[in-house]
């Protein structure tokens, strides 16, 4: 596998955890308000090869607890098992990062002891998902990996980036019953820096007040829900 870029030390990508974080490169949906373009449409220069990553890795096992795959979507990737495994042989904790397309992937790197923490981006209720992604959305994959999460025993979270009139407050609260249960739900607030879609550099997010009256209201749902 081929990495897009490496955060070589991150003290909040991991909860609890000293990391590094490794980016996969491609994507099967096309967020507008995604801030890393370059991997998406894998224009990206700055490439790291496996071997430039395990040599790092190598070097870093005093240092850190945990390595990040994030993209892009790593289920993408058919070796990404693999890559995990070696990961995890060195030491290391690994948290996954992923739009849950992937069910399958998503289980055989759970039930396989390949994933410590799961972290599931969830863009919308599920009846929005394919305008929201701006993709054809395969739902019932979706939910099987959301089911999945809500049975497994792995750590996990599921998060929503908030983008004040793409994401209502009838959809916040719609997800929140689409999750019913979840351990973790963190409310991202949207944030127009580097951006897939440059008309979304205008969007705004929601007030602190109004992601507390979000918060307050998801409780009812799920064990904890977080604002970031």
């Amino acid at each position: 596998m081929t990495f897009g870029g490496l955060e070589k030390f991150t003290l909040i990508d991991y909860p609890g955890k000293i990391a590094c974080v490794a980016y996969t490169i491609g994507c099967n949906f096309r967020c507008p308000y995604c801030h890393n373009p370059e991997l998406v449409d894998e224009t990206v220069e700055a490439r790291i090869t496996e071997k430039e990553l395990f040599d790092f890795l190598g070097e870093r096992t005093h240092m850190l607890e945990g390595v990040v795959i994030t993209g892009g979507e790593p289920t993408m990737h058919e070796d990404l098992p693999s890559v995990m495994e070696r990961v995890k042989s060195l030491g290391y904790l690994v948290k996954l990062d992923t739009n849950g397309t992937n069910p399958v992937m998503l289980h055989q790197v759970v039930e396989g002891g390949l994933a410590d923490y799961v972290a599931m981006d969830i863009k919308s209720p599920m009846r929005k998902y394919s305008a929201t992604v701006a993709r054809p959305v395969d739902i019932e994959a979706i939910q099987s990996s959301i089911d999945f999460l809500l049975s497994s025993p792995v750590e996990y979270e599921f998060r929503t980036t908030v983008i004040k009139g793409m994401q209502l407050p009838e959809d916040i609260d719609e997800i929140g019953k689409e999750i019913k249960g979840a351990r973790r739900y963190f409310l991202q607030k949207f944030i127009p820096t580097k951006i897939l879609n440059p008309q979304f550099i205008k969007k705004t997010t929601y007030s602190d007040k109004e992601f507390e009256g979000f918060r307050k209201k998801l409780q009812n749902y799920v064990n904890y829900c977080g604002i970031r």
